[in-house]
This record gives structure tokens, sequence and C-alpha cells, in this order.
């Protein structure tokens, strides 16, 4: 539920509550007013936690503290999460076979770091009426790339360059998401080892 939701004090409406003290324990059903001078007589607010139960969950606890927790809780969520980059990779179409696996290989380790890569053959001069050559190109990284992605737009001549736009799968992503975490576990456990 989100904090907004969250009834407080004199906002609470009904006749009754199903109160819990700042210990967690119940206290059982009670008139709402009288859950609201306990509230007072200890220093803290009395915060509906379930209104769709019959009578609705009280809870008494600090209400500044328990929406800082909550705030810190959703910052902690987002720096954890990594927005997914867009890379891009540039080649021309008569390009060796070693460079050829050389970019391969970069555009599978952007996939597996879960960025999307765009990948760009640019055609110069003469190179513009021999097309076909780049696809053959684009389709040559695809099967060095097998499994590791999803086509997100197919290959495409925009001016003098053609590209294609590529995801990750969403299983490189989970495997990379639990080496992370195993990662930053062991990270923390060395923190606590030092102290």
């Amino acid at each position: 539920m989100a904090d907004k939701d969250l009834r407080i004090n004199e906002q609470i409406r009904v006749r009754e509550v199903r109160l819990i003290d700042d210990k967690g324990e119940q206290r059982g059903i009670i008139p709402t007013l009288e859950a609201i001078k306990i509230a007072r007589e200890i220093g803290l607010d009395l915060v509906e936690v379930a209104p769709q139960s019959m009578p609705p969950v009280c809870k008494l606890l600090n209400y500044g503290k328990y929406k800082f927790e909550q705030e810190k809780k959703i910052k902690d969520a987002k720096k954890h999460t990594k927005a997914a980059e867009l890379k891009e990779i540039r080649m021309q179409p008569k390009i060796a076979e070693h460079d050829l696996d050389f970019k391969s290989a970069h555009v599978r380790e952007f996939l597996e770091q879960g960025n999307k890569v765009k990948v760009t053959i640019r055609f110069r001069g003469r190179e513009l009426a021999h097309t076909e050559i780049g696809e053959q190109i684009l389709k040559k990284i695809l099967t060095k790339l097998e499994g590791y992605y999803i086509m997100e737009k197919l290959p495409l001549m925009e001016g003098r360059f053609m590209s294609m736009v590529l995801q990750p799968k969403a299983s490189i992503i989970k495997k990379n998401a639990v080496v992370t975490e195993a990662a930053l576990a062991d990270a923390e456990n060395d923190d606590e080892d030092d102290e």
C-alpha cells in the first residue's frame, strides 16, 4: 500500500479498529477514539495499515520515522537497479574476419551486462551500391551471438548507415543479476570481516 493511502490519527473514520501496539502485540478490537488516546499517551501515531479488513487493522508507531524508512527502502531498491544503456558498435562492409570476431565479442559483452546494442555498418562511396554485403555481415554477427539476443529492430538502411538493435535475453540478465548479488554479498562479508 502506498504511504499516501495510509490514514493516521483523526483521519481514521471507522468506529472500531483492531489495534496492534508498538511491540507488535494484538490489543484486540477497541473504539477508534480510545486507540487514538492510547497512541497520544505513548507519544506515537495510530496508523491504519490494513483498511480493507473488518475492522481495519491499526498500528501504534512513529509515522514520521516509518515514512522515512519506507523512502529509504525505495531509494536502496533504485540504487541496485540498473537502467539499460544503448551501446553502439560501428563497422564497415569490408571488415576482416578477425575484426568481426572482435566486434562480436564486444557486442556479447555489452549484452551480458544488460545493455541494448545498436550494430551499425557505415557505407562510403561506391559501397552504397552493395548494401547486401552489409546485410551478410549483420547476419554473420547474429550467428556468432546465437542465444544472447532478442532482435528489437531489424536491419534497416538509414541514409549511409545500415543498423539493427539487439537487446539481451531475459535469461542472460537474470544470470548476471544473480552473479552481481553474489558479488555484493561477498563484498559485504569482506567488509564485516575487516571490522
